[in-house]
Formats: C-alpha cells, sequence, structure tokens
C-alpha cells in the first residue's frame, strides 16, 4: 500500500524539480503554442508558450511507475494506452510545431489510430478473460454485450482521449480535472483490492493499477505546478491524449466502465457542448454557447481563467464523489472476471 504514495511522490518531485530544465529546453527549441484565431481574443497573448509539456508528465510517471511495478497486465495495458495514446498526442503537436498552425492532424488519421490502440486493449482484456458484459450499478445486474463489447471500448477510449483534449484551453484545467478523475479511480483500484480479501486471496492486479494511476496523479500535480495560471507551459495534446487514455484504460481494467459517465462528466459535458454547437449552427444557423468548448463560453462571459479552473474541478469532484459513491455500494463485492 505504501508503494501507492510513494508512486505519486517520486513522480511529483521528479516532475516540479524536472520542469524548469524542460521549460527551458521547450523555449530554447521554440517548441511554443499556436494559438487558434478563433478562440478568445485574451489567448492572444498565449502565442509561443511553450508546449508538448505532456512529456513532462509521461516521463516522470514512467519513472515513478517501473521501478515500482510487479508489471500484471492490467497496470500495464494502462500504462501503454497511456503512452500510445501520448504518441498520437505528440504527433498532432508535432504536425502543429512544423507547419506553424493550431492545426494538427487530421480528425480521420486520429481516430484511426485510436482505432488500433483499442484493438491493442482488446486482445490484453481478451488475454485477461475479462467478460463481454457490463454491470449496471443501482439495479444490480450484468448488462451482456457479447462482441458488442469491442465497440463500447472504442467508444470509451475515443470519447476520453476527446473529452479530455477539448476540455484543454484554459490553465489548469484539464490537469486538475484528470488528476481528480484518476484520483477516484486509483482510491476505487485500492479498494477493490483491500475489500477483496477471502478464500482466494486479494487481487493484487488492483494494487499494481493503483501504482500507475498514482504516478500519473503526482506527475500532473507537478505539471500543475507550472501549468496553473498564467501557464509556464501547456500540456498540448500529448499530455491531453496521454490522460484521456489513462482513464478510459482503467474504467476498462477495472471493470467499471459506465462509471465513467461520472468519473469523466465533465469531459462528456465538453464534448457534448462542442457537438452542440456544430449541430445548431450547421441545421439552424444560431450558435447555443458564444464560443466552444464550454470552457471558451464562460471566458466570453467575462470569468477569469481562476473562476473556471475551480469551478470546473468543483463540479468534477462532485461527478467523482456519485461515480464512487456507486462504486463503493455496488462494485467492491463483484470479483471481476
Amino acid at each position: 500500500m505504501a508503494r501507492v504514495l510513494v508512486a505519486a511522490l517520486v513522480a511529483m518531485i521528479i516532475a516540479i524539480l524536472g520542469g524548469p530544465t524542460f521549460i527551458a529546453f521547450l523555449r530554447r527549441n521554440e517548441v511554443g503554442q499556436h494559438i487558434r484565431e478563433e478562440g478568445p481574443a485574451h489567448h492572444a497573448g498565449k502565442q509561443g508558450t511553450p508546449t508538448m509539456g505532456g512529456l513532462l508528465i509521461v516521463a516522470a510517471a514512467t519513472i515513478a511507475f517501473l521501478p515500482l511495478s510487479d508489471y500484471t497486465l492490467p497496470a500495464l495495458t494502462i500504462f501503454g494506452t497511456a503512452l500510445a495514446c501520448g504518441a498520437v498526442g505528440f504527433l498532432d503537436d508535432w504536425i502543429k510545431l512544423r507547419h506553424r498552425r493550431s492545426l494538427g492532424l487530421a480528425g480521420r488519421w486520429k481516430m484511426l489510430l485510436l482505432l488500433a490502440i483499442t484493438v491493442a486493449v482488446g486482445f490484453a482484456a481478451h488475454h485477461q478473460q475479462l467478460r463481454h458484459d457490463v454491470f449496471v450499478p443501482v439495479v444490480d445486474r450484468w448488462l451482456p454485450l457479447g462482441p458488442a463489447w469491442y465497440v463500447l471500448l472504442f467508444l470509451i477510449i475515443a470519447g476520453a482521449v476527446n473529452g479530455v483534449n477539448l476540455t484543454d484551453g484554459v490553465d489548469g484545467l484539464a490537469a486538475g480535472t484528470s488528476i481528480i478523475a484518476l484520483a477516484t479511480f486509483t482510491a476505487m483500484a485500492v479498494t477493490i483490492f483491500i475489500r477483496s480479501h477471502g478464500p482466494h486471496g486479494r487481487i493484487e492486479n488492483r494494487l499494481d493499477v493503483a501504482f500507475i494511476g498514482a504516478a500519473l496523479i503526482g506527475a500532473a500535480v507537478g505539471f500543475l505546478w507550472f501549468n496553473a495560471s498564467p501557464a509556464e507551459v501547456f500540456m498540448g495534446d500529448t499530455g491531453a491524449m496521454a490522460m484521456g487514455g489513462a482513464i478510459a484504460a482503467m474504467a476498462i481494467m477495472m471493470k467499471v466502465e459506465l462509471l465513467l459517465l461520472f468519473v469523466g462528466g465533465i469531459f462528456a459535458i465538453v464534448a457534448i457542448s462542442v457537438m452542440l454547437q456544430v449541430v445548431s449552427f450547421k441545421y439552424w444557423g444560431r450558435r447555443i454557447f458564444l464560443m466552444a468548448p464550454l470552457q471558451h463560453h464562460f471566458e466570453m462571459k467575462a470569468w477569469s481563467e481562476t473562476k473556471i479552473m475551480v469551478r470546473f474541478w468543483i463540479v468534477t469532484a462532485i461527478f467523482c464523489a456519485a461515480g464512487f459513491a456507486l462504486f463503493y455500494k455496488y462494485y467492491p463485492n463483484i470479483r471481476p472476471q
């Protein structure tokens, strides 16, 4: 159990101590953010701020996780998914930097790469013999999906990755909300480990899942030290997609897929705001929000970035608390197959 805290502390210390050198490296190499012209006007002042800070999160988490891990399949799947999704984000960031524009990898290529990642996660889930059912809390029933469960995996991964990515754009927002979501899933993993004591022994791989969750939390907290408003560095798609991939994989590997609706509730709301804006403008020529994603709507209403960040954190915490309450009542007595 102590290793969970050690993983978080080590990753946080590495990120905080390594942050200044890493940010200086990005500045020397002119790895700066390109701000989209249609964004809030005051964002123009952020032009050139070092980006791809997600590399710091991934590096710190990796250094903290690998020496402590028991190398179980669920934990390695989560770790690999975070790395793979982060690599897709890195490619997106690299294209933006190379072409000096705010648009990176085409959407269809992102989806194809995420589909490939889903296939890999599907193989890992099959090897672990995870059941192709989804547990529905409150009604206390398993919902059989059969082969459609693999379709659900893609929706979970693509939804979480894009949801976290869309929630970026305000200093400290994506990092803070991701930390809360990861902390909730990590607490679930620890709870499963503690409450699984019985004739068959504890579910050891759940504690290993907590190691990678804690390492990512610590690394993100260390990154947030430099990302809080006014940000010295942005995580970029590299960090947002890595965090989204980890959140999705944790939900899948722990068989709490439906609870992602609560734990990732803020990301879903932000993604839905974009979809509603697009549909409304396309079919009726009217905008529902002053600007999408949702956090920019509040910026246009003259909310400060700090106010938006803190209020989104509060909403995320409420959603996550509800998700954990459902988990604590219904899930700990279930041994995932």
